[in-house]
C-alpha cells in the first residue's frame, strides 16, 4: 500500500476528488483549508490580506498498482496550471485496523 499526501491550491479540490474516484481510490481524508508556502517558487497560500489564496490537503492510501496512475494524473494537473501549486508525497503504508 502507498500513502499519498497531496497539497494543492484550493482550486484543484474538485478535480482531485473526481480523479481519485475515477481511479477507484475510495478512501481519503481531506484536511480542508490549510496554509503554507511551496519550497521552490510557489506563491504563499496564507489566507491573509497580502496572500489571500488558501490551500487544501488530502491524504489517501491506495494499492501499489494504483499509485502510479494517481501520481500521473496529479502531475498532469500540475503541468496544466503550474502557478497554482500542487505537490504529492508518497510513503509506504500498512493498514493497522
Amino acid at each position: 500500500m502507498k500513502s499519498i499526501f497531496i497539497a494543492f491550491d484550493q482550486a484543484h479540490y474538485e478535480r482531485i476528488v473526481e480523479m481519485l474516484e475515477r481511479n477507484n481510490c475510495r478512501g481519503f481524508t481531506s484536511l480542508g483549508q490549510v496554509t503554507g508556502r511551496g519550497s521552490v517558487d510557489g506563491e504563499p497560500h496564507y489566507g491573509s490580506h497580502a496572500w489571500p489564496s488558501l490551500a487544501g490537503a488530502i491524504i489517501t492510501v491506495v494499492e501499489d498498482r494504483r499509485a502510479a496512475n494517481v501520481l500521473a494524473a496529479l502531475r498532469e494537473m500540475n503541468d496544466e496550471r503550474p502557478k497554482l501549486g500542487l505537490r504529492a508525497f508518497v510513503w509506504d503504508a500498512e493498514v493497522g485496523v
